[in-house]
């Protein structure tokens, strides 16, 4: 039985034309599920029978199992079970300009990173369209709230798990669906260049986030394996096409590490590297875990930073810290629930 939230509306009403009926149906069915968020079919007041006991035969409306929520200020981080036993993570972050959640994408990542807790466990598989859809339908239901930003920036890479995404994007997009406007959804990728020059010709008006984290290739190769096969300057000129094709800004996410990549002399490369490009830099405090050793700059490296990327006219923020009460690293919940 498939999982009803795993259907982009297309989708869906070729379901029904293959069954000889209409595809307004499709509509009705997926304003229930996302505008009156249904838990049973059986809840359908314009819907016929006939079409509701085909509903219940051929589809479940089935949700993931809450395992843990974290709460502490304007954070709250959700672990996930699904059905297979596998656990994943959603991090609920309130900001001024409204809520925003941060998804996973996968089951573990294959990508490497040596900062990143979520590494640790490699890929056990893609998560599927429907376990993306309910981390934040279940997250609006449990805390009665609107989710207005989405980041695919959780565990996984979502560039891994390419045309899962894509759909989950869909369904997010969609009017009758969650109706989240497309300029409020971020995909975060490490660089997979390909997949970057794929999502440049499709469309979507998302926004692009790259997860670079280092000012050199001899850094980078050390703290991402994923340099070893895309080296910075295959991702700079991949997102330079994106940038001209899309005519979109583009975000750099770059964790600081102590020590390793958070010199002056860094910033200052980093600013050689981006000068001319349509984008901005987001400095990102790193969480530090028991599993890993690397440690977080102090504030006044950090605002060095800052202030030479000002100085060098590259436009940059400071991604804001949140509670310290919570597993903050990406993975670190699943991790201790585990080992607990």
């Amino acid at each position: 039985m498939k999982n009803i939230y795993g259907f982009t509306l297309p989708r869906l009403e070729n379901y029904f034309l293959k069954k000889g009926d209409k595809k307004f149906k499709a509509t009705q069915v997926f304003e229930w599920i996302y505008k009156q968020r249904i838990h049973s079919f059986d809840e359908m007041k314009n819907v016929s029978k006939n079409t509701i006991e085909d509903l219940k035969e051929n589809f479940a409306l089935t949700p993931l199992t809450l395992l843990q929520k974290q709460i502490d200020t304007d954070v709250c981080k959700f672990l996930f079970g699904l059905a297979d036993g596998n656990k994943i993570e959603a991090v609920l972050m309130k900001h001024d300009y409204g809520n925003s959640l941060c998804v996973s994408s996968q089951v573990g990542c294959n990508m490497g990173c040596t900062f990143c807790e979520s590494g640790r466990l490699k890929k056990v598989r893609n998560l599927e369209i429907h376990e993306m859809v309910t981390q934040i339908l279940q997250v609006e239901q449990e805390m009665n709230i609107k989710i207005s930003h989405l980041v695919l920036m959780g565990i996984g890479e979502p560039f891994d798990n390419y045309e899962n995404v894509m759909d989950f994007i869909s369904i997010l997009n969609e009017p009758k669906g969650i109706d989240l406007g497309a300029r409020h959804i971020t995909v975060s990728t490490c660089g997979i260049v390909p997949k970057i020059l794929k999502f440049m010709k499709s469309g979507k008006q998302v926004n692009l986030a790259i997860s670079l984290h280092a000012s050199n290739n001899e850094i980078r190769d050390k703290i991402m394996k994923i340099n070893k096969a895309y080296k910075i300057e295959e991702v700079i000129d991949a997102v330079k096409q994106y940038i001209k094709e899309t005519n979109r800004r583009v975000t750099f996410e770059y964790i600081l590490l102590k020590g390793v990549n958070d010199k002056e002399e860094h910033a200052i490369e980093l600013a050689k590297i981006l000068k001319g490009i349509n984008c901005y830099v987001n400095l990102i405090p790193y969480n530090e875990t028991s599993h890993i050793e690397y440690k977080k700059s102090s504030k006044n490296t950090i605002m060095k930073f800052f202030d030479t990327l000002k100085k060098n006219h590259i436009n940059v923020t400071i991604r804001k810290e949140f509670g310290s009460k919570v597993s903050a690293a990406c993975g670190q919940l699943r991790a201790n629930y585990e080992e607990g």
